[in-house]
């Protein structure tokens, strides 16, 4: 696979210090780390792949997830991309982009916007990951199928072959990252991060 595979730092929410997240990363054998924007590079044995701004985009290459859905919260990601459209928008089920449709229309109101497209959230909101590709600035890989945002790799309805072929074929010059979260207060449990990480890198990796 010619496409870098990192992962994102979340994976290893269970170690507090960023720099050892990044070792733990690199022994496990990623090519780079998605962190918070602001770290120092320089403190990581990694080089970081694409860094998250949080809660709302900073005018710079990095990415947020949109805004959870309700009143004035469409108005508000407008604005927010506007004032940053070099920052990547990430839609998720519950948010205010949460489909191929709004996905495309927030395209149009923000002119040359690029998307974090995760496919643990758009499989678990019953899209076609496939569909979103062209709008992709950074993707994250977790396995998913509708309903559940994520579920052990190999488990899932996710094509992860049908999703390098489709990137090949647009010419995707970004990179991959892994992502798996244990945060069972939004419904998004997971026993193992690390380890779920790890099994999906070697899934990928055998594709590419």
């Amino acid at each position: 696979m010619n496409i870098p595979l990192g992962v994102a730092e979340i994976v290893y929410a269970s170690e507090p210090d960023v720099a050892k997240r990044a070792e733990l990363a690199r022994a496990d054998g990623f090519d780079h780390i998605d962190v918070m924007l602001g770290v120092d590079p320089d403190d990581l044995v990694l080089p970081i792949g694409c860094p998250t701004a949080f809660p709302k985009p900073a005018p710079t290459w990095c990415a947020t997830p949109a805004p959870p859905d309700g009143e004035g919260a469409w108005e508000r990601t407008v604005r927010w991309w506007r004032a940053a459209p070099q920052a990547l928008c990430e839609p998720w089920v519950g948010a205010s982009v949460n489909s191929f449709e709004r996905v495309r229309s927030l395209a149009d109101e923000v002119p040359g916007l690029r998307f974090l497209i995760d496919t643990g959230h758009v499989t678990g909101w019953g899209g076609d990951v496939a569909e979103l590709l062209p709008y992709a600035g950074h993707i994250q890989l977790r396995d998913a199928r509708p309903g559940a945002a994520q579920v052990p790799p190999g488990e899932g309805d996710v094509d992860f072959a049908g999703i390098l072929a489709r990137l090949d074929k647009l010419g995707y010059r970004g990179a991959l990252s892994i992502e798996y979260f244990d945060l069972p207060e939004h419904g998004w449990r997971c026993e193992d991060p690390p380890a779920y990480a790890r099994a999906l890198r070697e899934l990928v990796t055998t594709l590419g």
